[in-house]
């Protein structure tokens, strides 16, 4: 299963991540975010773990010009796009970045509550007519106001229900996962894919290895 931690903004608490068997960490780039990153410590991380770890950058709502700057200047395996970001958007990113970094891989993120994935069905059925090419779906809990990273577990059963696997991109989970629920998460929605944050955590935007470790292995084992 593909593991990723998202948040890291240390260059210990990446080794602390490729140590622990993750396959990515997540650089976060949204300024109102307590893990966010700057390019400078960004590019000193990516040096640290290249080819230990894939790198995934997080963007909300940032310009295209942006991300594709990041991503060219950090070499990045990944996008994460965790804003409103509309199909044309990614698609638009997308043609930018086929010369230079044509490997790269496009995740969007969906913030889903009670309501269901109505949403995430038509947002993917537009980047299909768009010709968008989502190589991963993370979901995220819905909390007003916060774009992730908040700590609530999604609804898993309605994602368990609701998700097209047959149509839709690898799912990958996030929300409120530590290692005291992984397990019962993954066996409850069966996902590609798992992301943490704050699940990994002793405060607010510090990465424990302890709690790194055991996360890893919950899933692992």
């Amino acid at each position: 299963m593909w593991i990723k931690i998202c948040g890291v903004k240390e260059i210990e608490a990446a080794n602390q991540v490729a140590r622990s068997g993750a396959s990515a960490i997540g650089l976060n780039f949204f300024a109102k975010s307590k893990r966010s990153t700057n390019l400078k410590q960004a590019r000193e991380i990516a040096t640290a773990v290249r080819g230990q770890l894939e790198l995934v950058g997080l963007f909300v709502n940032h310009s295209p010009a942006e991300v594709v700057e990041h991503a060219r200047q950090l070499q990045l395996d990944w996008i994460q796009l965790h804003g409103d970001e509309p199909p044309a958007y990614l698609a638009g990113l997308q043609s930018e970045l086929v010369l230079d970094l044509p490997s790269i891989k496009l995740m969007k993120a969906f913030r889903v509550g009670p309501q269901g994935l109505d949403e995430v069905a038509n947002y993917l059925d537009e980047c299909r007519q768009a010709g968008v090419k989502l190589s991963a779906c993370l979901i995220d809990a819905a909390v007003q106001g916060e774009f992730g990273g908040t700590g609530h577990v999604a609804p898993w059963d309605l994602v368990r229900d609701q998700y097209d696997r047959t149509n839709w991109p690898p799912l990958v989970l996030a929300g409120g996962l530590t290692s005291a629920n992984v397990r019962a998460a993954t066996a409850a929605v069966d996902p590609w894919g798992i992301d943490t944050a704050s699940g990994v955590e002793s405060s607010p935007g510090v990465k424990d290895a302890r709690m790194i470790n055991e996360f890893v292995n919950a899933i692992r084992q």
